[in-house]
C-alpha cells in the first residue's frame, strides 16, 4: 500500500504518494483545491492508500499559524470522506521554500520556476519523505 502527501492550499494542492514498499516519495500531480476530494476519490479507487499524511503549516516556535485551522478543517473532510484511511499531521515548515530552492539547484529555467504547481507538488515530496525517513529510522 502506498502513502499519500498532501500539501494543503488554498488555490492549489500539491500531491505526492510512495513507492508500494514505502521507500521512495514521487510527485504525482497539483490539483485545483476545489478538485482535490475527487481527484483523491479517483486515486483511492485505483491504488490502495495505507495513510494520508497532510502538511501542517507551524510557525518557528511550532506553534499554529493562520493557514493551520483551514488544514484542519480539510484533514475533517478528509477524514469523513475516508473514514478507513488514517491522517498524520506533519510539519511543513520551509517546505516551499526548500521546494524553491531544490528548483534553482537542479537548474530549472526561471520561467518553469514560477510555475506554482512544480512547487506545491515537490513540497508533497518533502513532506512524504520527511514522513518515511521518520517512520523507517525512527
Amino acid at each position: 500500500m502506498r502513502l499519500l502527501a498532501i500539501d494543503y492550499g488554498t488555490k492549489r494542492v500539491g500531491i505526492a504518494v510512495s513507492d508500494p514498499m514505502q521507500i521512495i516519495a514521487t510527485g504525482l500531480d497539483t490539483v485545483a483545491n476545489k478538485d482535490v476530494m475527487k481527484f483523491l476519490k479517483e486515486y483511492t479507487s485505483k491504488e490502495a492508500v495505507e495513510t494520508f499524511i497532510v502538511g501542517e503549516p507551524l510557525d518557528p516556535d511550532g506553534e499554529p499559524t493562520a493557514t493551520t485551522r483551514k488544514i484542519h478543517k480539510f484533514v475533517e473532510s478528509l477524514k469523513k470522506l475516508f473514514p478507513d484511511i488514517p491522517v498524520e499531521l506533519v510539519d511543513e515548515s520551509m517546505t516551499s521554500q526548500n521546494a524553491a530552492r531544490i528548483l534553482v539547484e537542479s537548474g530549472v529555467k526561471k520561467m518553469k520556476r514560477r510555475e506554482k504547481g512544480r512547487i506545491d507538488r515537490i513540497s508533497a515530496i518533502l513532506i512524504l519523505q520527511e514522513y518515511i525517513e521518520n517512520k523507517h529510522y525512527s
